[in-house]
């Protein structure tokens, strides 16, 4: 599986992007993915609705086949085991990602931590320590929070 994303992205640039900018974006997407992951297993729980819910994002965020969603949803889970913070991932994005983007990612953060229909005491301090990572400030985190509980509810 691994080998399918290493394959998935080494294919040549699109529209005339280039091969640092393709794997930028294949950086960008496992730290993020990863963001989510840290989120999905922060309770303890991984629930399959909980993964098919990461999936259903990739997919529709990253613009992903089934297939190249659980790749890098592999890929991502491997990163994540490796690392020793949430630092590097948070930097990468805050090198690449626009304060709209990085709300984005926020509000679907809150999303995962609601799928299972509460909010769990260390799902709260995730997303608040992502939220500062992330250069956000409270007010912008609070809204977030409202948008995706309007979605889950």
């Amino acid at each position: 599986m691994i080998d399918l994303v290493k394959r998935f992205f080494s294919q040549a640039p699109r529209d005339g992007a280039t091969a640092k900018e393709e794997s930028g974006s294949h950086d960008i997407r496992i730290a993020t993915c990863a963001l989510f992951l840290e989120m999905s297993h922060i309770d303890g729980e991984f629930s399959e609705s909980e993964r098919d819910y990461v999936v259903s994002i990739l997919r529709r965020d990253f613009g992903l086949s089934g297939e190249h969603a659980a790749a890098l949803l592999k890929a991502a889970h491997g990163e994540l085991k490796e690392s020793i913070d949430l630092w590097q991932f948070t930097n990468l994005i805050n090198q690449n990602y626009s304060v709209e983007e990085k709300l984005q990612i926020i509000e679907t953060i809150w999303r995962i931590a609601y799928t299972d229909g509460k909010l769990d005491k260390h799902e709260d301090y995730l997303v608040h320590k992502l939220a500062k990572l992330l250069r956000l400030n409270h007010k912008q985190l609070i809204d977030a929070k409202l948008k995706a509980k309007e979605v889950v509810s």
